[in-house]
């Protein structure tokens, strides 16, 4: 896929948040009672099953990642308000952000164990406001065909143009986000899971800091000049 000039390092990034979408929807499917924490199509559509008694679903799970979801996109939304004009310090600031949440997570699922509804549902919570968080925040950074989570249209418009790099390496490294996380949550537990989300988010700090530091012209908002 070609660099994009107006958009820097960002485009990297996102399909690197792209991942960390697949593997935390894969920890709280697969390990927190079938609930999505970044996929709220998923959800909407969970609580529909479930509030009329179909199995293996939980409307309570469905609406306390819903809510936490919202909640993140209102701080995403505020956070983006206050920085809106350096798209990398944004970036970075997020997911720092989105790093304390999931170390805590990573925490309290090896300490814990997340079976227990207490801890099940802090887990969804929490997860649920960082992607939250990360929606908003990819919304304000504007970056075309990139969303790190909704793919529906994305592989509607891939079909529909029969053209974007972009949209089918968002898919891709959605399902490679997806497939990793369910071998880990499957293999060595949640815990390592989310510590791959972690590091991954980290990485995603790093990089975009040390890119953005003298403000490069991908920095402003809507990217570089044509």
């Amino acid at each position: 896929m070609p660099d994009d000039p107006r958009h820097g390092p960002l485009v990297a990034m996102l399909l690197v948040l792209t991942v960390v979408t697949g593997l935390v929807d894969a920890v709280s499917y697969l390990a927190l009672g079938h609930v999505f924490v970044a996929n709220m199509t998923g959800n909407v559509v969970f609580l529909g099953f479930a509030l009329v008694g179909a199995p293996g679903l939980s409307a309570s799970a469905s609406l306390a990642a819903l809510a936490a979801f919202l909640a993140g996109a209102v701080s995403g939304g505020r956070l983006a308000e206050h920085r809106p004009d350096h798209r990398g310090r944004l970036l970075v600031t997020t997911v720092t952000v989105q790093a304390v949440l999931l170390a805590g997570c990573t925490v309290a699922a090896a300490v814990f164990g997340h079976t227990h509804d207490p801890v099940r549902y802090t887990l969804i919570g929490v997860l649920g406001f960082a992607m939250g968080l990360q929606n908003a925040v990819v919304r304000a950074l504007k970056v075309p065909d990139l969303t790190t989570t909704v793919l529906t249209m994305t592989l509607t418009a891939l079909a529909a143009d029969r053209a974007g790099a972009r949209r089918l390496a968002s898919a891709g490294w959605m399902f490679a986000g997806a497939l990793a996380g369910a071998a880990l949550v499957l293999g060595p537990g949640v815990p390592a899971a989310l510590a791959a989300a972690l590091v991954l988010v980290l990485a995603v700090a790093a990089a975009t800091h040390r890119a953005g530091r003298l403000t490069p012209p991908w920095t402003r908002p809507g990217g570089a000049a044509p």
